[in-house]
């Protein structure tokens, strides 16, 4: 029996209550008595209901709790009792606290049979429960993408099945062996491509061009050049196949490798139009400038990398650190640089000789970069040198931490979607021959992955080693439904809502 202090009241005649009406529910084993005066105080709960049961018939009693002794007068309800514990704590202090270790989607539905609206959630609890409903409605886009990519549109025409399938073998490697052939050998031409690229710089592996200048090895420019090729063909089925056109091209990463193959074909292009052309120095300058733009495809590398595609999100969610990293060093910077600049201008063998050149001295010293080009000679300036250096440790060191805890969180979290997902899909499979529309049990062993997982570790409790059938049969079963291909949300209560009735 839990024992929450009851607070007492007086009467309007300032005695102590004398007529008490106790109640004795059992929830899932486990006994606890509750008191009329306190469970009034919200009379629109099932709770409170039952401070009236004597006056309503045992059909009326049934139909708010799952069992009713009426010897001993005791409610039994088939609840969760650490989830009750919380909901008690309504009636003593006025709003509910969610504790550590419940799944916030399975509180809400024990908030709801206890007909208690959020609106008595305490706010921390709150948030939480909008991160779930956040990723259960991922979960559900997720999903989703996946019937598209497996199945396609039934409805779509001849030309729009040819394009997603299209679609499926250039974007999606994990829809068909196929598509998954061609993302590595993608992956093979970035490699080569870049590989090229620095050998291409060696002096010894270069040649001589009819002017005396070195020039690329043949060789290398037509392995270039046949990367450049697959590069090209691979953009433009891309850019067919793509259900948004617009969006596709100003995607950023469509748009590195556009960047990666258009230096190739304007210096073709100047190329071909003489070299009168060639010789004019601003055309040389452009043309230096586009061959150096081809490192823009080790980039697409993040493509093929969802590793790297977590680093992009991690930084994306750090601007605010990132931000207060280069305050940080702005301020050290010109604050170190102007020092250094007033303690050394008398030495005559100084080397700052304004502050603006100084910048250069105080940026390597603050990030400990140091590479003696430019020093203090004076005492004050090695003092202030040392500070710089410590300062600088510093301001690097305190936004690191959340940077990489926000890379740790969405690793972890899109590890949780990604399992979530594909065990939605294997449960599609598991329907059973029998009219009763039951699921098979899995062939091995499977977790229900809990939505709550990836905020606390201590939500692993609700992480169960028995199977826990997910989706709806169409023929009756209960569980969890999966959208379906023609399935669109308007917001993640809706999603939610969908996922999870």
């Amino acid at each position: 029996m839990w024992g929450i202090q009851r607070t007492r009241y007086a009467d309007c005649n300032s005695s102590e209550a004398s007529k008490e009406t106790e109640i004795t529910v059992n929830i899932g084993g486990v006994k606890q008595v509750l008191y009329g005066d306190v469970l009034n105080r919200f009379p629109d709960t099932r709770l409170a209901e039952l401070v009236s049961c004597s006056l309503k018939s045992s059909e009326e009693i049934c139909s708010l709790c799952d069992d009713y002794d009426p010897d001993t007068g005791e409610f039994y309800f088939d609840r969760d009792p650490e989830a009750f514990k919380c909901i008690i704590e309504l009636y003593y202090y006025g709003e509910i606290h969610m504790k550590r270790g419940i799944c916030p989607i399975c509180f809400m539905k024990e908030m709801e049979f206890w007909k208690i609206g959020s609106d008595f959630l305490d706010d921390c609890c709150k948030s939480n429960l909008r991160e779930v409903e956040d990723e259960l409605a991922e979960i559900a886009e997720k999903v989703k993408t996946i019937l598209v990519d497996r199945e396609g549109d039934p409805s779509a025409g001849g030309w729009q099945r040819f394009q997603m399938c299209l679609w499926r073998l250039m974007e999606k490697p994990e829809s068909s062996l196929p598509a998954h052939i061609i993302a590595i050998v993608s992956f093979i031409f970035i490699l080569i491509s870049s590989v090229v690229m620095c050998v291409g710089t060696i002096p010894d592996l270069q040649v001589e061009d009819s002017e005396g200048n070195l020039v690329e090895h043949p060789t290398l420019e037509v392995i270039e050049t046949v990367c450049i090729g697959w590069f090209t063909i691979e953009y433009v089925l891309r850019l067919i196949s793509s259900p948004n056109k617009i969006k596709f091209v100003l995607a950023f990463m469509n748009i590195i490798d556009f960047m990666a193959i258009m230096p190739f074909f304007v210096v073709l292009i100047l190329t071909s139009l003489g070299a009168g052309v060639m010789e004019l120095a601003n055309v040389q300058q452009a043309v230096q400038a586009l061959r150096i733009m081809r490192i823009a495809r080790i980039f697409k590398l993040a493509r093929h990398s969802s590793g790297l595609q977590t680093l992009t999100s991690a930084l994306k969610s750090s601007f605010k650190e990132l931000g207060l990293l280069l305050m940080y060093m702005g301020v050290g910077v010109f604050l170190f640089s102007a020092l250094g600049y007033t303690m050394e201008q008398n030495h005559p063998e100084t080397l700052f000789t304004s502050i603006p050149q100084s910048f250069w001295w105080a940026v390597i010293t603050m990030t400990t970069v140091g590479y003696g080009d430019v020093y203090p000679k004076t005492t004050l300036g090695r003092c202030n040198a040392a500070i710089s250096f410590l300062c600088g440790v510093i301001a690097i060191a305190l936004p690191i931490h959340p940077i990489i805890n926000n890379f740790v969180l969405f690793y972890n979290k899109q590890q949780v979607l990604e399992t979530a997902a594909k065990h939605e899909i294997e449960l599609m499979a598991l329907r059973s021959g029998d009219s009763d529309g039951e699921l098979k049990a899995a062939p091995g062993p499977h977790k229900h992955v809990c939505g709550a997982g990836v905020w606390d570790n201590a939500m692993r409790s609700c992480h169960s080693d028995t199977y826990i059938p997910l989706l709806k049969d169409p023929r009756g079963g209960a569980g969890i439904q999966t959208p379906s291909m023609d399935t669109s949300f308007e917001s993640t209560a809706e999603a939610t809502e969908y996922f999870i009735s």
